[in-house]
């Protein structure tokens, strides 16, 4: 049988130092806030924030934290995801965008979903170029892939499979773009995986355990060989799942790996899974509604990784918030929590990366009804 471990329970034996955080207010007059991505866009060696919102794709500078429009109005319907990374090494992102968001219309392509590469002015400040790629409807996440052969793909998760109905029927077309030499031609394709339904949000992790994508669906948690090899592909065997909407990969040690997720979709359960021979599932949290971001790092210097979780309704206490989970040893058997944001963000993603330079990992969150984008400083001592 699986273990079903309450954070509270463990509370009174052990306790260990919790990360301090200071916060800063980016923006607090955003529409929704869909999707946050993180990387120099500008090339002055910091990393920026970059964000998709309701009709704007724009980006805040890292210093005076000035925002920037990319580009607005591309579809007719809502922007959803955005992806951000440094692929021809010249110290500046390579940006992908998804849009027309329409998750009701699962057949019609000219109704739902869109993909677009964004080609960098000279001035990144000034507006960037959209090349619309192909798409399946529903496109909901996006981000870019190294593979072992250094060849880089956009890799793109629609939210349903084409005519599927309240999460039944054709499976989800989990797609890889390969990144062509020439952006404005035809981008060769791949089609990872079309077993899952609901596929809400996937995972690319450092190095974990096993280096691939782990991909969070109705089913559960599928696990992607890093070489995009179907041979290597597997639904993880996880205790107890139901259904998962947001899925990291973390790491207690060099020999003892976990996984975090949101269950079920849009769920109320912060839920981890150790990776210690018996796939122990432990509910860190139960208090949460419409968890909808999740992310993993060691805010505090211990040499392991900690949870952060955020939520975009009032939870049974009427808060919304982000958290961190932090475990008490190495084996993951016992978590404290404590709150980074206490009924100030409304969170609809977040995302974890060293913003100032200091060694230390810091948040970062865009909140959807409370319309605000802010940065939590990670102070701790080390």
């Amino acid at each position: 049988m699986p273990s079903f471990i309450f954070f509270h329970l463990l509370l009174p034996f052990i306790f260990v130092a919790q990360p301090v955080f200071e916060e800063q207010v980016i923006d607090n007059n955003i529409s929704i806030g869909y999707g946050l991505a993180l990387g120099d866009v500008d090339g002055d060696g910091k990393p920026d924030i970059l964000l998709a919102d309701k009709k704007q794709f724009v980006w805040y500078r890292n210093g005076d934290w000035k925002k920037f429009v990319m580009v607005e109005n591309l579809t007719e319907f809502d922007n959803v995801c955005i992806a951000a990374k440094d692929i021809n090494g010249d110290g500046k992102v390579e940006v992908a965008v998804g849009a027309q968001w329409n998750p009701s219309e699962t057949s019609n392509d000219q109704q739902s979903g869109a993909v677009f590469y964004l080609v960098r002015p000279q001035d990144p400040t000034q507006l960037w170029k959209p090349v619309r790629l192909h798409h399946e409807p529903t496109t909901h996440r996006m981000r870019w892939v190294q593979l072992k052969n250094g060849k880089h793909y956009l890799v793109v998760a629609p939210l349903h499979g084409r005519g599927n109905q309240g999460g039944n029927g054709a499976g989800v077309k989990l797609m890889a773009y390969e990144f062509p030499k020439d952006v404005m031609n035809l981008w060769k394709l791949h089609v990872l995986d079309s077993s899952l339904h609901l596929t809400h949000n996937f995972d690319v992790p450092a190095a974990p355990a096993q280096k691939g994508l782990y991909v969070a669906s109705k089913e559960g948690v599928k696990f992607i060989d890093e070489g995009f090899s179907t041979k290597k592909s597997v639904l993880l065997s996880l205790p107890g799942i139901n259904g998962a909407g947001e899925v990291r990969v973390g790491k207690l040690s060099n020999t003892v790996s976990f996984i975090a997720t949101v269950e079920p979709m849009h769920g109320q359960q912060i839920v981890l899974y150790v990776n210690n021979g018996q796939n122990e599932r432990i509910v860190l949290d139960d208090n949460v509604k419409e968890g909808h971001a999740l992310a993993v790092g060691d805010f505090s210097g211990a040499g392991r990784d900690q949870v952060v979780a955020g939520w975009r309704n009032p939870n049974k206490d009427g808060k919304v918030g982000v958290k961190l989970y932090t475990p008490t040893d190495a084996s993951g058997t016992g978590w404290q929590q404590q709150w980074i944001d206490e009924n100030g963000m409304a969170c609809e993603d977040l995302q974890v990366m060293d913003m100032n330079g200091d060694g230390k990992p810091d948040i970062i969150a865009a909140g959807r009804a409370t319309k605000n984008v802010k940065i939590y400083w990670n102070r701790s001592p080390r």
